[in-house]
């Protein structure tokens, strides 16, 4: 008991394998066969890991390059040489009225420039505060702008306040190593309506731009008599303010004194340091009259909250000198600039001389007007001559000098990011409400600027292309320094590298060169070739970039990027990047869409690369194969002809049963309903969107006629000189209306705090366009030349009286103007591409 049995094991059993028995040659052979595959497994295993970690560090590589390359300029030679604005290579444009934002200043074209300008404020008024200095429509001005300006030496301009006009005027000196001397006078008269002669303070000021210093001079314990100071760009320099008399008799004149001598954290804190320095215990007593108190610049204290720390850095301060003159109109007030390096003037640049020097300038400035523009000798009235200068001369004026970064964003950008430190020369679109630089805009400005002075425009199609990145991209939005970006909404601020623009300086390209191979003998004209040569190299890339990122999904279509992709808040999503904003396109975004205009802008721009090409010797046959291609009508026709609109059509993925519904937003019973969400307009569809053609009758449609794309026997270009004369839809009084009037979204809001833009109101843009293009077919044989011709006339000359009456009225040219009254409205003033009306009195196209 307890121990065990050992087994019987029968002969009929098979034994037991021993353990050290040896395999058969079959077991080992399977066992090395899952070792092997095994082994494999485990290699591949490996070499995944090893390829994933690869493509995973080349891809965070890429990332990382290809993230940096929307900060990367483009390698080539720059256009303008580092130099090329410097007093030394460009001493006439040195100084100018580069500020377009405040109502009077002026700067260098110097990245730190020292700063000069001018505010002013009513005294004794019913407000408190009235100061004006950065242009503002909330200032309800009757008018101001340039009435004469020759964009180099002299500039008189018209600010006409509630009851008192200010005249400003300046004429400039060449001489030393600095850009010479300059002078203002202000010139103040009371209006008529006026009950008694206003008292009004004006402040003249100095700002350094964190480099530079100035120094206060006294006279008369608080008279600041004059500043001197030294900047990099500037040597040794004095302001003198002189003191008020009684117009051309030079009689002294009773006022009184103050200044501020302070630190400014940043140009755009100018107003706001003034406005908090200001005190009411000064005393006005003139030698015949009450005693009153005024209010004055005093001592400047900045308000410094409890957590809020001092800025770390001083030297990002400038000095900041005011010197302000309060005194009774009327009065005339001169501010003398001397350089220095000018060693050698003959007299000071004030009183009689500056008097002479200004009329001689005026002089200039006429004949040269009519010598260009011819306006009196085709009939036009004096006043509507005055009206055309003033149009050029605020173009001119407007001519803004900005340097500072960008901020730009790609899609492989988590934040935006700064752009290279950049110099733009520009004119500006409106000196109150877009003081900065469009880059649709500016191909527009350039068409009535490259005709009164070209090398302005070299200049500042150079400053445009030398932002463009290595991509070939240009922010199409420029915003540089803090005085521009004060002005704009957080919103637009942001720049993104698949946005494009309308790449409109291809027509002022094709101004230039007209004007080389017409007058190619001509001083003003033989720069333009070596100027092409430079830009040819970043020309090639721009026009690449919109030929790879702005293409469609047809061959030979293309489509703009960056339509608002939040279609519920929208009527019909805004492209921005069209330039027309809020114009129907197809109501739900997709990448299905063909956008005419944009076909047509790279038709016309393919055209003019051949010709810059051809002209420089370098291969021009692509592009004219592209341009012969683009312009084929019988493509165009294919890609946007809408049979059933009888017109060009975008295409893309549309309804128009689309409307505005106030959304509803449920309170339960008994709730307060303050507590719970506004609601808001969103969209509603009735009907799904499927692909087809917009079918929205307006400028989109007349693109190709426009650019001048179509055959001047073309059956089509019938059913637009139609559809264009025709009072139900394009039609009117006042120029073409953007919108036909039978559309479903004509003069709709697109949201609920955004009014119809180009949606109805009448634009001068593209109404100069059309005029362009009926001059065009009017002078080419065909079948339409003389319906072509007659409607030309009658548009012309319906925009020349409303632009130029609306001016007489209002004292403003305007952003746009009512397609039903002939009203401006909009912007004002906007003498950026409205100003093109000059073109159309002179017929110049």
């Amino acid at each position: 008991m307890g121990r065990q049995r050992k087994r019987v094991v029968t002969s009929d059993a098979p034994p037991h394998s021993r353990r050290d028995e040896r395999p058969s040659a079959f077991n080992r052979k399977e066992k090395k066969k899952k070792t092997d595959i095994g082994k494999v497994f485990i290699n591949i295993s490996i070499g995944l890991c090893i390829f994933s970690l690869i493509w995973f560090f080349y891809a965070l590589y890429m990332r990382s390059s290809l993230s940096k390359r929307v900060v990367t300029l483009h390698p080539s030679p720059r256009v303008l040489d580092a130099n090329s604005t410097t007093a030394k290579v460009s001493s006439e444009r040195f100084w100018g009225s580069y500020r377009p934002q405040v109502y009077f200043g002026m700067k260098t074209r110097s990245p730190r420039s020292i700063l000069t300008g001018m505010m002013w404020m009513r005294q004794f008024s019913n407000s408190d505060m009235n100061l004006r200095h950065t242009c503002e429509q909330g200032d309800h001005l009757q008018g101001y702008g340039w009435l004469m300006h020759d964009g180099l030496t002299f500039g008189v301009q018209e600010i006409r306040d509630n009851d008192f006009t200010l005249t400003t005027e300046f004429v400039k000196r060449i001489g030393g190593d600095h850009g010479g001397d300059w002078t203002w006078r202000i010139t103040a008269k009371q209006h008529s309506s006026a009950p008694q002669p206003p008292v009004i303070s004006l402040m003249f000021y100095a700002a350094a731009d964190t480099q530079g210093s100035l120094h206060t001079h006294m006279e008369e314990r608080n008279r600041l008599a004059s500043i001197t100071g030294f900047s990099e760009e500037l040597g040794n320099f004095k302001i003198t303010f002189r003191k008020p008399v009684t117009g051309e008799l030079s009689s002294p004149k009773y006022a009184s004194y103050n200044y501020l001598q302070t630190l400014s954290p940043g140009l755009e804190k100018l107003t706001d340091i003034v406005k908090l320095s200001l005190n009411r215990r000064f005393v006005y007593s003139p030698p015949s009259g009450e005693k009153r108190h005024y209010i004055g610049v005093d001592t400047y204290k900045p308000h410094h909250h409890q957590n809020q720390q001092k800025h770390a850095d001083p030297r990002k301060e400038g000095d900041f000198v005011v010197h302000q003159v309060t005194v009774q109109t009327p009065f005339q007030i001169e501010v003398l600039f001397e350089s220095g390096s000018f060693t050698n003037r003959p007299n000071q640049l004030v009183g009689s001389i500056m008097t002479q020097e200004l009329e001689k300038r005026k002089a200039e400035f006429n004949l040269k007007f009519e010598k260009i523009f011819g306006l009196e000798s085709k009939g036009f009235s004096q006043t509507h001559i005055k009206f055309a200068k003033a149009a050029l001369s605020n173009m001119l004026g407007g001519m803004g000098y900005f340097y500072g970064e960008s901020v730009v964003q790609s899609v492989y950008n988590e934040y935006p990011l700064l752009y290279p430190e950049g110099a733009l020369f520009t004119a500006v679109p409106s000196r109150s409400f877009f003081p900065r630089g469009f880059l649709w805009d500016e191909g527009f400005h350039q068409l009535l600027l490259s005709k009164w002075d070209p090398q302005l425009t070299r200049e500042a199609i150079g400053h445009w292309f030398d932002l463009m990145n290595i991509e070939g991209w240009i922010p199409r939005e420029q915003i540089l320094g803090d005085e521009a970006r004060s002005k704009v909404p957080a919103e637009f601020i942001v720049q993104r590298n698949e946005n494009a623009n309308p790449p409109t300086l291809f027509l002022a390209l094709q101004e230039l060169i007209e004007q080389l191979t017409s007058r190619s003998d001509e001083a003003v004209s033989k720069p333009t070739l070596p100027f092409l040569r430079r830009l040819f190299p970043r020309l090639k890339t721009w026009f690449e970039w919109y030929n790879t990122t702005q293409t469609g999904p047809k061959p030979n279509s293309y489509r703009w990027r960056g339509r608002d992709k939040d279609t519920n808040l929208y009527l019909n999503p805004k492209t921005l990047t069209s330039g027309l904003d809020d114009y129907p396109r197809a109501s739900h975004p997709s990448a299905d869409e063909r956008h005419v205009d944009l076909h047509c802008w790279m038709a016309l721009s393919s055209g003019i690369m051949a010709s810059i090409a051809q002209l420089l010797g370098e291969p021009h046959e692509d592009y004219k194969l592209q341009h012969n291609v683009l312009t084929d009508n019988n493509l165009l026709d294919d890609l946007h002809w809408s049979e059933q609109l009888h017109a060009y059509s975008d295409y893309g993925n549309h309804t128009q049963n689309v409307s505005l519904q106030r959304e509803k937003v449920y309170v339960p019973p008994g709730q307060p309903r303050h507590q719970f969400p506004v609601a808001r307009l969103v969209r509603s569809v009735r009907r799904a969107p499927k692909l087809q053609y917009v079918n929205a009758l307006g400028y989109v449609s007349l693109f190709p006629f426009l650019l001048q794309i179509l055959q001047p026997d073309s059956s089509k270009l019938e059913h637009i000189l139609r559809d264009m004369r025709d009072p139900n839809k394009l039609w009117t009084p006042f120029g073409l209306r953007s919108l036909s009037k039978t559309d479903p979204l004509y003069m709709e809001r697109n949201t609920e705090h955004d009014p119809p833009y180009w949606r109805g109101p009448v634009w001068i843009n593209i109404n100069y366009l059309a005029v362009r293009a009926l001059y065009h077919y009017g002078n080419t044989e065909g079948p339409y030349q003389e319906k072509a011709a007659a409607l030309y006339k009658e548009l012309r000359t319906n925009i020349i009286n409303n632009v130029y009456s609306q001016y007489v009225e209002t004292g403003y040219v305007w952003e746009q103007y009512s397609d039903s009254t002939g009203r401006g409205q909009g912007s004002h003033p906007f003498t950026g591409w409205s100003s093109l009306t000059v073109l159309m009195m002179a017929e110049h196209y």
